[in-house]
């Protein structure tokens, strides 16, 4: 495989794929969303050594046109692109099923028309919801429980059966809590970070029971990388994940101590999901992973998370990457 789209180029796992593609000797075209300033996201400040030795194509994975037109003369496509903060879709429901659904049916139309070699699509621990048993395996029941999990449910279930009718050789990767640098401050630990780096000291967060696996960005693409490279994912859904989990609470303990701050949490009653909404445990069984794909997480068990958050804090407290972000107000 040569030339590689990877939709949802310029946000924040797909950056980092992008980047690591590239450094593998793979042709790639970086697929971003279309907007007038005619920004590429975060590979605005992809790092030197792959900077301009990628395309880049700007549209709209809702545009089955634009997805067609992307992905002629590429061998594989690696669909990231998706609405992906669970508070907004609470907010605005319809526009994660046209982003999420109607988006991985284009890309998986436009794949089985073109001929495409390889569809590797993302999907989302959240698709579990709250976990019935662990460690979680691809077996366990899927439960829709915000309009975002229901909509990547949709979307998986829309790849996988291509596979099923048409043969289409998808394979569904499905990350569990992926962190690390330019992860957007909706997520958990660039809240705690920044809030941190900005001179807070009272933190404020929603929940901090649930449990989480958290998988540093550096594992998340070496997922898929071997996916990529790997012929026994065609039809397969594939967790990545770390094999641990860690409350939010004790999360943000780590930070706290990689920081070197004394801090205290504070609920924030916005920052709360609906209490039937709330996902309170999530444990990754990474078997399947490691016997299919020979992938294994390198920053696994809490001294690789303490690695993970060590490295994501010092990309954070270099001013121009915390000047991206405002640290003030609450990421919806």
């Amino acid at each position: 495989m040569k030339k590689i789209l990877v939709t949802g180029a310029d946000g924040f796992i797909g950056s980092h794929l992008t980047e690591a593609l590239v450094r593998q000797g793979y042709d790639v075209r970086a697929f971003v969303q279309y907007n007038s300033f005619n920004s590429w996201g975060w590979l605005d400040r992809c790092a030197p050594d792959v900077a301009g030795k990628f395309d880049v194509f700007a549209g709209d994975v809702r545009d089955p046109h634009g997805v067609k037109t992307a992905m002629q003369g590429c061998d594989a496509v690696l669909h990231l692109a998706a609405l992906i903060a669970i508070p907004y879709s609470y907010h605005s429901p319809d526009t994660y099923v046209d982003t999420n659904i109607k988006g991985t049916l284009n890309v998986v139309q436009a794949a089985r028309e073109l001929g495409v070699s390889k569809v590797i699509h993302t999907s989302t621990s959240e698709v579990y919801g709250t976990a019935r048993f662990v460690p979680i395996t691809e077996e366990h029941p899927l439960q829709g429980q915000s309009p975002y999990s229901a909509s990547k449910i949709g979307a998986d279930q829309i790849a996988l059966s291509f596979h099923c009718a048409f043969d289409t050789p998808v394979t569904v990767i499905r990350p569990f809590n992926t962190y690390g640098p330019r992860q957007s401050a909706r997520a958990v630990i660039p809240t705690v970070i920044t809030q941190i780096a900005s001179g807070k000291r009272q933190i404020k967060l929603g929940a901090i029971h649930p449990t989480r696996d958290f998988n540093y960005v550096a594992d998340t693409v070496g997922g898929f990388l071997a996916a990529l490279a790997s012929e026994r994912g065609a039809g397969e859904v594939i967790n990545i994940g770390s094999n641990f989990e860690i409350s939010i609470g004790d999360t943000v303990r780590v930070i706290a101590e990689a920081m070197g701050a004394e801090i205290e949490i504070v609920t924030d009653e916005q920052r709360l999901r609906p209490e039937k909404s709330e996902v309170d445990r999530l444990w990754a069984s990474n078997e399947k992973a490691a016997r299919l794909l020979g992938w294994q997480p390198s920053y696994g068990g809490v001294d690789g998370l303490r690695r993970g958050i060590a490295e994501t804090v010092a990309w954070f407290r270099e001013p121009a990457n915390m000047a991206a972000y405002k640290a003030d107000i609450y990421n919806l």
